[in-house]
């Protein structure tokens, strides 16, 4: 797995190779090399890939996974307050609340635009239903609200609809 101190020490060889691609960009104006200027590119694009593997380095890569949670699809998502999300109409109440918990924590960005009144991100989750051959009907699960000032929000405001989950098809498992 990619660690912030794996990043630090791919930056650490990374500066290593751009002091040395600077020292024989150094050579090449002194002896007046045909590719000297070529050298100057090399070494400035080292340059800006040892600050890039730094800079990774400090931002901890995190990515909670939430137990008994199941893959879900973004359906619509404007980077705003609101975004939806698609489940299969084979989920369960406690795998619901899962991924509701699960897409909270994925959909979380700081450069997520706080235009609701509430500073909350919501998070609606649907399903599609066959009641009939050729007809399909978009069922709304449940929904999330979370902050969009706190990172590691632990006061999520879960709401599921048991009229609308007591319309899924049952399982045949």
């Amino acid at each position: 797995m990619l660690t912030t101190t794996f990043f630090l020490e791919l930056a650490k060889w990374s500066a290593v190779l751009t002091i040395a691609s600077a020292v024989v960009t150094v050579l090449g104006f002194i002896f007046q090399w045909g590719i000297r200027f070529r050298l100057v590119g090399s070494t400035g694009f080292m340059g800006v890939l040892t600050a890039g593997l730094f800079s990774l380095s400090l931002v901890p890569l995190t990515h909670t996974a939430v137990p008994g949670s199941v893959r879900y699809k973004l359906v619509y998502d404007t980077g705003g307050a609101q975004t939806v999300i698609s489940v299969p109409p084979t989920i369960s109440n406690a795998q619901l609340d899962a991924t509701m918990r699960q897409a909270a924590s994925d959909l979380y960005s700081y450069g997520r635009l706080g235009r609701a009144k509430d500073n909350l991100l919501t998070i609606r989750v649907r399903t599609v239903i066959h009641p009939s051959p050729g007809a399909s009907k978009p069922l709304y699960l449940g929904e999330v609200k979370r902050s969009l000032a706190i990172r590691d929000d632990e006061q999520l405001n879960i709401q599921v609809f048991p009229e609308n989950l007591a319309q899924l098809p049952k399982s045949t498992a």
